[in-house]
């Protein structure tokens, strides 16, 4: 089975590679504005979606792997930050509160479409300003919705997390390891 997986980034390319999959990395400009009127939830499966179908003529026959990861406190979508002060004031609001990383993963072979949404909670510790301001001088936060990554220096930040670890990383292998499986029986 031939897989292309549609991102740019390292990290799902590093855990799709452990899963053990050779695999090609195309990657295409796709419109990532989140729609108001749908919650979190609704937009990440959308965007996983699009991700995987943006140019899917181009490839038929092949496994399309799309995924986007966001994260979410109350209702609200933190992306990537664009700057420090932007970084300092999503990691502020996160210190010492529980929320969501959510991957929308949509895969595409000929004409069947696996697209769902993992769910994992992630638990801050209460943060100083200073610890803020330390991490953020590291350049880790940049790139990385909620500006933070659990992988590298920011599990300092994590009281402790429920769910996924590949998922809060930005790719729930779990989930794509059962859907890969289940074209490979229809296949065989």
């Amino acid at each position: 089975m031939e897989i292309i997986l549609k991102s740019s980034s390292p990290r799902r390319k590093e855990l799709l590679s452990k899963m053990g999959y050779d695999f090609t990395i195309k990657v295409f400009d796709v419109d990532e504005t989140i729609d108001l009127n749908k919650t979190p939830y609704e937009n990440v499966k959308l965007l996983g979606y699009k991700k995987a179908s943006i140019n899917m003529d181009l490839d038929y026959g092949k496994v399309l792997i799309g995924c986007d990861t966001i994260v979410v406190l109350g209702n609200k979508i933190y992306g990537k930050p664009k700057n420090e002060e932007e970084a300092f004031d999503m990691l502020k609001k996160l210190s010492g509160k529980k929320h969501q990383v959510m991957s929308g993963v949509c895969v595409i072979y000929k004409e069947k479409v696996y697209n769902d949404v993992e769910v994992s909670d992630v638990y801050f510790r209460d943060l100083t300003d200073e610890e803020i301001r330390n991490y953020i001088d590291t350049k880790e936060p940049f790139g990385k919705a909620g500006s933070y990554a659990i992988q590298g220096i920011g599990k300092s930040l994590v009281s402790h997390y429920e769910g996924s670890l590949n998922n809060i990383i930005g790719l729930p292998t779990e989930m794509l390891e059962k859907i890969l499986g289940e074209i490979n029986e229809m296949e065989n």
